[in-house]
Parts: structure tokens; sequence; C-alpha cells
């Protein structure tokens, strides 16, 4: 699924470290959290499965922003953080 910017998304809560040997490139504190499509930064192998040598599939990555206080739970209302995800990671929020 291609999302476009300004589109509210939310990271999929998902832990495939528990299902065995992975690399991950989503922030753990991010998982099942909620924000905001800023930009498509272009499509790009994935290197979860480049890690491990497998053929690796090209996905979407964007930019995308969340409201920091929700997610550290400090800083002051308008701060964020903006950080880059894979599309396989995103749902529609």
């Amino acid at each position: 699924m291609m999302f476009s910017p300004g589109s509210p998304v939310r990271v999929k809560n998902d832990w495939p470290e528990t299902r065995g040997p992975c690399h991950i490139r989503t922030p753990y504190y991010l998982r099942g959290e909620q924000g905001t499509v800023v930009r498509h930064l272009g499509d790009f192998a994935n290197p979860e499965d480049l890690a491990f040598a497998r053929p690796a599939a090209k996905l979407p990555l964007y930019h995308v922003r969340f409201d920091q206080p929700a997610i550290w739970h400090e800083g002051r209302a308008g701060d964020e953080v903006v950080v880059e995800i894979f599309g396989s990671w995103l749902e529609a929020a």
C-alpha cells in the first residue's frame, strides 16, 4: 500500500524477534503508535532481507512524523519525532 503525505498511519505492533533471528529497522518504541506521513523518500531494497542475503523486494520508505510527548512522555505540545520507516511496517490509521 502506498501512502500520500498527510496520511494517518500506525506502525504495526509486530514483534518478529519473538519468531527467530531478524534484522529490524523500525524502532521498537514506535510499534503500535500513530503518526502522519510527511513524504515518500523512494523505493529501496528491504534491509530486513538484505541483512540475511535473501532476495529483497523494493519497498516504499517514508518520513513519518510522531507527536513527541505521546512517544517519550516529555516535551511540549508541537514537539515532533520524524523517523524513516519502510511501508511494510505501516498500516492505515
